[in-house]
């Protein structure tokens, strides 16, 4: 049965959980849906998708990319992950008045295609308007894991900005009893993150707030949180607050992971200083360093003229002498012939699995992006239970 955004549960603090389309898409896109359109590898553009009839194209919602026009009506009746070929589509009475013209449904163009993707933190990370710099996929995968966030966990957030993080972080923490707490001082940001957090149907995961935490400090939230993540210019300014006081909004139960994301390493220095004298425990400071590595087969020989992406020299000698042998015996066809000819024979076998396979890494790597610093606030002990937990130490070693 399809999964739609009505089935609820029963969470641990009695609200109920709504089901998000952004975290789990139904098999088939809906009109009103978020779709990522993967036009190429660096090209990631998100669309709305629509069944508007009213935008002057006799197909309907069309996107138009370098690559071709794609209606919103093959988009709709295509399962997510499919290719999706380019369409001519009638651009006669764009700005003008209706070409009259019976051609409703989409024709496939000549060349052109892109992957219709569903949302994902990964896919809109690469795609998100960026208000503020952003957390990319190497870092805050790592800082989940790291902070052992998982399902039903409670994560707060200081600096949301363009909001990458916060959708990772709700996805690490989604179902019944997660929640993410994000904290920005910036008013339209914060408007900004709330419209996409409640068109992404993460609302009840997700709650926005407008608070300089810096300045003010942060106020309690339903949930005592156990995992921290500071992403701001000044992050010491926001760890005093970050306390084991009655306000606080940490959990006085277990160790509070915290996470701060700092671009320099004078940052790191101000932020560690704070971190040892505000009782913070376990401080370790890492660099991720992202290397994306391209894994393809390379095909190479006379026999593979014509295909695409390919090197269609002589694979070896022999091949260049059988080329030099029919070319001296004049007993070489046409080129659209030999093409033709090529491609039936590449049709009669597996192409994909010709040639050698390679690897090689990108040719830009992405350096630098930010420090991590981590540390760890222990929850208070009594005095008895200090000596019940220096007894189990004991007793292990």
């Amino acid at each position: 049965m399809e999964p739609t955004n009505e089935t609820t549960t029963e969470s641990s603090d009695t609200r109920p959980f709504k089901r998000s389309r952004f975290l789990e898409p139904s098999p088939l896109p809906s009109a009103g849906d978020l779709a990522i359109l993967h036009v190429k590898r660096d090209v990631i553009t998100p669309v709305i998708l629509s069944t508007s009839t009213t935008t002057g194209y006799a197909e309907g919602a069309v996107t138009n990319t370098r690559f071709g026009s794609f209606p919103h009506s093959r988009l709709l009746s295509s399962p997510w992950g499919s290719q999706i070929r380019a369409s001519k589509v009638d651009t006669g009475s764009r700005g003008r008045g209706k070409t009259p013209t019976t051609a409703t449904e989409p024709v496939d163009a000549a060349a052109g295609f892109i992957h219709l993707l569903p949302p994902t933190p990964e896919t809109w990370t690469l795609s998100l308007s960026h208000r503020t710099q952003v957390v990319y996929t190497p870092d805050y995968s790592y800082v989940l894991g790291r902070m052992e966030v998982r399902p039903g966990g409670r994560v707060m957030e200081a600096g949301a900005g363009s909001g990458s993080f916060t959708h990772a972080a709700a996805r690490a923490v989604y179902g019944p009893g997660g929640r993410v707490y994000s904290f920005d001082f910036h008013e339209p940001r914060v408007e900004a993150l709330r419209k996409e957090i409640e068109e992404h149907g993460l609302e009840e995961v997700v709650e926005v707030r407008e608070r300089d935490v810096c300045t003010d400090g942060f106020e309690p939230v339903r949930n005592k949180v156990e995992a921290v993540f500071l992403d701001m210019p000044a992050p010491w300014l926001a760890i005093r607050h970050l306390n084991r006081g009655d306000a606080t909004p940490l959990d006085p139960e277990v160790p509070v992971q915290l996470c701060v994301f700092v671009p320099c390493i004078e940052q790191v220095t101000a932020t560690v200083e704070t971190l040892r004298t505000s009782g913070w425990s376990e401080v370790d400071v890492v660099e991720v360093q992202h290397k994306r590595i391209e894994v393809r087969r390379e095909r190479i020989g006379i026999h593979n003229e014509g295909l695409r992406g390919v090197n269609s020299s002589p694979a070896n000698v022999d091949e260049a002498l059988t080329r030099l042998r029919e070319i001296e015996k004049n007993n070489v066809p046409s080129k659209a012939a030999r093409l033709e000819r090529l491609r039936q024979e590449a049709s009669e076998r597996k192409v994909y699995e010709d040639g050698e396979l390679v690897h090689a890494p990108e040719p830009e790597l992405k350096s630098h992006t930010a420090y991590l610093v981590f540390a760890v606030l222990l929850p208070h002990l009594d005095e008895d239970a200090e000596m019940v937990s220096v007894a189990l130490e004991l007793d292990g070693n």
